[in-house]
């Protein structure tokens, strides 16, 4: 079993490349045709890529975090792990959004267009409900975590072995790809409180030792507190 460490960078710049040329040329076709789902749909596109190069390299999903639980106190550390990830994300993100419409750089009191295109069908609506709280978890909590925190920060810390700054650059740069990411239906403000969001569980990543499942439970969580709210017609 092989580790990015073990490879060369030219083949990990490739294989960077095509990961990132798989997730943006996907959204952007996607975007044509189903536009409400591009952003889950080009996501297991860029999964496909991944899985590609991982068993081509003989890789272990591991390094992205999805390692198993070695004991009892992993176990018993994961829903605090969760809660804490789930108070983060919830606070930095209104945190940041509050802070943005203070100094002028937009308005909390209006819904995003994007989000209202995107989900305004929602509201009462059981079906759509359930579908997206399932989107949440197998697209947002799970596939966005493994992707931007696992994988990537990976990805950006082995291409830097010997910077001195390989580890805070290594959450830095994919917590700006977690922001751009959700600019396309949300926007200036979504680009600064996501890559906050970002920044902030990337950080966590690395204090939980490259675990990823607290976050995944977190960000899935905080997802489907937002969709239910969503459900309920709640102004939150």
């Amino acid at each position: 079993m092989s580790t990015a460490a073990s490879r060369t960078r030219l083949s990990l710049v490739i294989e960077v490349l095509i990961v990132l040329a798989v997730l943006v040329g996907s959204k952007l076709v996607f975007d044509q045709v189903i536009w409400k789902f591009a952003g889950p749909l080009s996501l297991l596109c860029t999964f496909i890529a991944i899985g590609f190069f991982t068993w081509r390299h003989r890789e272990s999903w591991a390094g992205f975090g999805l390692r198993k639980l070695p004991g009892w106190k992993s176990w018993a550390l994961l829903a605090p792990q969760a809660l804490l990830g789930i108070v983060a994300i919830i606070g930095l993100g209104a945190g940041t959004a509050f802070a943005g419409d203070a100094l002028g750089l937009w308005t909390t009191d209006e819904t995003m267009t994007g989000v209202e295109d995107r989900w305004g069908n929602i509201v009462g609506n059981l079906p759509v409900y359930l579908l997206w709280l399932a989107i949440a978890w197998v697209s947002a909590g799970f596939g966005e975590e493994v992707f931007f925190r696992g994988y990537m920060i990976n990805r950006v810390e082995a291409l830097l072995p010997h910077a001195k700054w390989a580890l805070p650059l290594a959450v830095i740069i994919p917590a700006v790809g977690f922001g751009v990411a959700h600019m396309y239906y949300q926007g200036f403000r979504g680009l600064v409180v996501t890559g906050m969001i970002g920044l902030t569980i990337g950080t966590l990543y690395i204090l939980y030792k490259r675990n990823i499942w607290p976050l995944i439970i977190a960000h899935g969580a905080v997802d489907t507190l937002g969709f239910t709210a969503m459900y309920l017609d709640l102004d939150v």
